[in-house]
């Protein structure tokens, strides 16, 4: 018994990463998003953010989380297709993508291949919390090969640690926010192959330039003493298409700077799911992530954030039903494949509204 709490205990600690060592801290204090008294990084309006965070995290609402009856995960595993690597990687000058559910998907941009906010186990190191619906419909190793690993934020449901250790001596880098190498160290990356940047700074690899871009969110892998790492969303362009990246944000004034600054974009991935009204600021309601769209001057809505893991208190298909009404009623491309179907951007594929076919509708 000693040994499975030991080696529980620390697959909870590795999984924790790392912490920023005292040469990076003084690049922190060069950041307009550091606070030196708090010895975080924060929001523009981090005052609002700090009760939002509270009335997120209050006993009522994780009370709710484990007694809330609504279809919260599937009755059955989602409907899927096997990534068709061949074709995704075949060569053209088109904007090709796969989706791996939540915040996980794969681009091809003009031969630049990048993995997004990379997540093939759960998305907690508790088995209480966070698991997946389904085995992933790829596994890592599964995966082409690999130019950029392009990641959000450091919460679990966005940056895991085994995939990144897949990574660590594979040729391939790592575009981060400020302060988030620190934990891809602990796992094994070397530095030379982590690049973070601040909010309105910008990195060539291949045919892609990758700004990082605001949002309004946190970070955090303790439970406690978060805000040691910056959160970003990320625009990305090359020479004949821009794709915009939310992460995860409350709806803010940065999306119309963002939009006003590198729209029109192709497409956007925007978080539209796991969200409440008690933390709207955190997480977007649908109707938020519409506003974004708009403000983003993007022309196909591509709802992320949904669809893999419950962490919150809406049904699992709540988020997709309702971003498809809205896109119907105002008129706008939403791009909603199956998990590991291949899209290419610039044809106009139909997708069937395949959450409706569900067990009980």
């Amino acid at each position: 018994m000693l040994a499975l709490v030991v080696y529980f205990s620390l697959g909870v600690l590795d999984s924790l990463g790392g912490s920023a060592d005292a040469g990076l801290r003084d690049r922190f204090l060069q950041s307009g998003n550091y606070d030196s008294v708090r010895g975080s990084f924060v929001n523009p309006n981090q005052s609002e953010m700090d009760d939002a965070q509270r009335r997120a995290t209050n006993w009522r609402n994780i009370r709710d989380y484990f007694l809330t009856e609504n279809q919260r995960e599937p009755a059955q595993a989602l409907p899927q297709q096997i990534p068709d690597y061949g074709r995704f990687l075949a060569e053209g000058d088109g904007l090709k993508l796969i989706w791996f559910g939540h915040s996980s998907f794969l681009l091809n941009m003009e031969g630049t291949v990048i993995l997004v906010d990379p997540v093939f186990g759960n998305a907690s190191p508790f088995s209480f919390f966070g698991n997946r619906y389904m085995p992933p419909v790829s596994t890592v190793e599964q995966l082409p090969e690999i130019d950029v690993v392009l990641i959000s934020h450091d919460h679990y449901d966005h940056l895991e640690a085994d995939t990144v250790r897949y990574f660590a001596d594979k040729d391939t880098n790592f575009i981060v926010p400020l302060g988030l190498g620190s934990h891809l160290s602990a796992w094994g990356v070397d530095s030379n192959r982590v690049i973070e940047r601040d909010w309105w700074e910008s990195v060539e690899h291949g045919a892609v330039t990758f700004t990082a871009t605001p949002a309004q969110h946190y970070s955090g892998r303790r439970g406690f003493g978060g805000n040691q790492s910056l959160w970003a969303s990320w625009v990305m362009q090359s020479g004949r298409h821009s794709v915009y990246f939310s992460g995860d944000s409350g709806y803010a004034p940065h999306f119309k700077e963002i939009g006003d600054r590198f729209g029109p974009f192709d497409i956007a991935f925007i978080e539209t799911g796991q969200y409440n009204e008690a933390w709207k600021m955190i997480h977007m309601l649908p109707e938020d992530g519409v506003m974004a769209f708009r403000d983003l001057n993007a022309q196909r809505y591509f709802p992320v954030h949904w669809g893999m893991f419950t962490l919150a208190l809406h049904s699992w298909f709540e988020p997709i039903e309702t971003i498809s009404r809205l896109a119907e009623k105002e008129d706008f491309p939403l791009v909603a494949p199956v998990i590991g179907q291949l899209v290419d951007v610039s044809s106009d594929t139909h997708f069937p509204r395949w959450w409706e076919r569900r067990p009980g509708r």
